[in-house]
């Protein structure tokens, strides 16, 4: 009766704009909607195989002319090598009463935008046309395939048959970001099958019926709202309600598979060229960690990132290390299997890992994953994680970008899915240091040094990594006119290489001379000491966070864990007393924690701050000391001190 019903929905709407009231029933229900999904179904059925079969069928009805500008023409994406799609029919509704039909004659098939990943995707798409509040439209769209490619393929309807033959697995969200009246999902697969499905983080309506050759699985939800998002929270399907479904037993099935599907192919067969490679990178090594440090910042540093289409094997099996040492350029999944190549060239036991950037692997072995990283074994018996994606111009071997993140390793033995871990403060510190003189005048005239490690040498770094090196004076000279633009500078050092970025912490000074810095008056001067006024900010990525939040429902994330520690001593002239500071109270808890200080001692002002942000992901629990530490930090950078006669 259920499906009986769903198949109605079409015909009870088959002229959904004719009564104006309906239309105007919509806009007050969702009065800032600029469109809404009527109804949003798809049918899948898995074959034996693992090919599986998809119709979508959509209606939506416009709101506001804002609305129809969002659907002046229908895409949809796919990969030809693993992919297929078909725009059946989009049926067209005016609110006037009329409707138009188009069909694959009325279908662009072109190549999909792309920026360093060239891997041939396209889209097809379907001009709807100029539509108003009140019209509605109508999708039907045929999809077969999955997301990955195989290496080889037998029949033209092999291509899209899983990499992990005859196992099937989706991933439905069940959100919108416009209101939806009802969504429903339904799974035909055969009864050889066992068929793990979790929901998260919401209820859904289950219904499950056996036949005598398929198993029917439908999920549905009604009156669905646009999720209400936090600023800088977790990715929103870590929150928002979705279906995980799969016929995977378990993570270690899927790691032995991956595994044993690059074993196989051989990936990681080195040649006499890797091999000499290898010995003169290692020439002069002094331990293990010396050894892979050189051989995974190698690989960072000499392969482009670029990702070419190689034809057939754009998924799970990696390509061979002998091509991506041709090519010097790769995604991910090549920089990885690159350097796997390379360690074990040296004798170590390495291997390759997935993972997923920004967002949580969840525990049904569903397929999500986005990102390809490399574990090593070394002498302690430990699995070490390295990323020669992430660590360009990175003093780590594993970006601390990527702590508490989900990834799971392709070893002979399985692996359960597993945890990075988080990486402490003091690894990522920020380390700013005045010393001023401040003339009665208000001239303020000293050097300002900063130095850093771990993601926050990166920040700093990008400076000069990320920009021409003629622009590398203005950039930094620029850190220091964007809080006092009417700044001398007088000198300023950035080391003899930035890209050398392995031979020690950045170190960078300036030194300056800022008229009119302090506002004085015949028995005051009020100033910020230069070292606290927010200078070098884009190391300290909490600042950007917003605050004005009081309390957070959902997980929120920062760019990385960091301490931050900062030191000013600004020498005034004489006769003058410390009468005013900005409140600061210390603050500590789950999330961070922050202490500073003003003193006066003599002629000399001395500001003292120290902070901690302990991680990069964060609970709602966390959110009230991490939010006190930045909210201090801030109120010092923009709050001056008072001295007076």
């Amino acid at each position: 009766m259920f499906w009986i019903w769903i198949g109605i929905i079409p015909l009870t709407f088959a002229n959904p704009i004719r009564n104006l009231s309906s239309i105007e029933g919509l806009i007050k229900r969702f009065p800032t909607a600029e469109y809404v999904t009527l109804f949003d179904s798809t049918k899948v059925k898995m074959m034996e195989s693992g090919l599986s079969y998809y119709q979508e069928h959509q209606r939506v009805i416009i709101l506001t002319p804002e609305g129809g500008k969002s659907f002046n023409v229908f895409k949809s994406d796919y990969d030809p090598l693993t992919a297929s799609v078909e725009i059946r029919k989009i049926v067209v509704y005016y609110k006037s009463g009329g409707k138009k039909e188009l069909n694959q004659k009325d279908e662009i098939d072109y190549p999909a935008p792309a920026g360093t990943i060239l891997w041939g995707s396209r889209q097809k798409m379907t001009e709807l046309g100029r539509l108003e509040p009140g019209d509605a439209f109508e999708v039907f769209v045929d999809k077969k395939g999955f997301a990955y490619a195989l290496l080889d393929t037998q029949s033209e309807d092999d291509k899209y048959i899983p990499p992990m033959r005859g196992h099937f697995y989706d991933i439905v969200p069940f959100w919108s970001d416009a209101p939806l009246l009802i969504k429903v999902y339904q799974l035909a697969i055969p009864n050889s099958k066992v068929v793990n499905y979790h929901v998260y983080n919401g209820n859904l309506n289950i219904r499950k019926e056996k036949g005598s050759e398929n198993s029917l699985f439908t999920f549905s939800l009604s009156n669905i709202n646009p999720f209400a998002s936090e600023p800088n929270m977790v990715a929103q399907s870590d929150v928002a309600p979705k279906l995980l479904i799969s016929t995977a037993p378990n993570w270690q099935a899927k790691s032995k598979w991956f595994f044993n599907v690059n074993e196989e192919y051989g990936s990681f067969k080195s040649t006499p060229e890797i091999d000499q490679k290898v010995k003169e990178i290692l020439r002069g090594s002094v331990s293990e960690l010396d050894s892979v440090g050189r051989l995974t910042h190698w690989v960072a540093d000499e392969l482009r990132y670029l990702g070419l289409s190689m034809g057939k094997g754009e998924g799970f099996t990696l390509h061979r290390g002998s091509m991506d040492f041709l090519d010097r350029c790769g995604v991910c999944k090549d920089k990885a299997g690159m350097l796997v190549t390379m360690l074990r060239s040296a004798g170590f036991k390495a291997y390759p890992s997935m993972t997923m950037a920004g967002s949580r692997i969840d525990r049904i072995p569903a397929d999500q994953f986005n990102h390809s990283v490399v574990v090593v074994k070394l002498s302690d018996g430990k699995l070490h994680l390295l990323d020669p994606t992430w660590v360009p111009f990175v003093r780590e071997l594993w970006s601390s970008a990527e702590q508490q993140q989900n990834y799971l390793p392709g070893i002979p033995e399985g692996s359960d899915l597993l945890e990075t871990p988080v990486s402490l403060p003091k690894n990522h510190f920020v380390k700013i240091n005045a010393s001023s003189q401040l003339s009665k005048e208000g001239t303020l005239t000293g050097e300002i040094s900063v130095t850093a490690e771990g993601q926050s040498d990166a920040s700093l770094r990008r400076m000069f990594t990320g920009s021409f090196k003629a622009n590398w004076k203005m950039n930094l000279e620029n850190e220091l006119l964007k809080i006092a633009p009417q700044a001398k500078i007088l000198k300023i050092n950035y080391g003899d290489d930035p890209y050398n970025y392995m031979s020690g912490p950045i170190d960078l000074r300036i030194s300056y001379e800022i008229p009119d810095y302090a506002t004085v008056t015949d028995r005051a001067i009020l100033f910020t000491p230069l070292a606290a006024s927010g200078i070098f900010s884009g190391a300290m990525r909490n600042l950007s966070i917003d605050l004005k939040i009081q309390t957070r429902h959902f997980p929120f994330h920062d760019a990385c864990s960091r301490s931050i520690e900062i030191t000013d001593k600004t020498t005034f002239p004489s006769g003058y007393k410390l009468s005013w500071t900005p409140k600061i109270e210390k603050s500590t808890g789950t999330g961070a924690s922050f202490e500073a200080s003003y003193s006066l001692e003599g002629t000399q002002l001395f500001f003292n701050e120290k902070a901690e942000y302990y991680k990069r992901i964060y609970t709602p629990e966390d959110w009230p000391s991490f939010r006190n530490a930045a909210k201090m930090q801030k109120a010092i950078s923009e709050n001056p001190v008072i001295l007076t006669i």
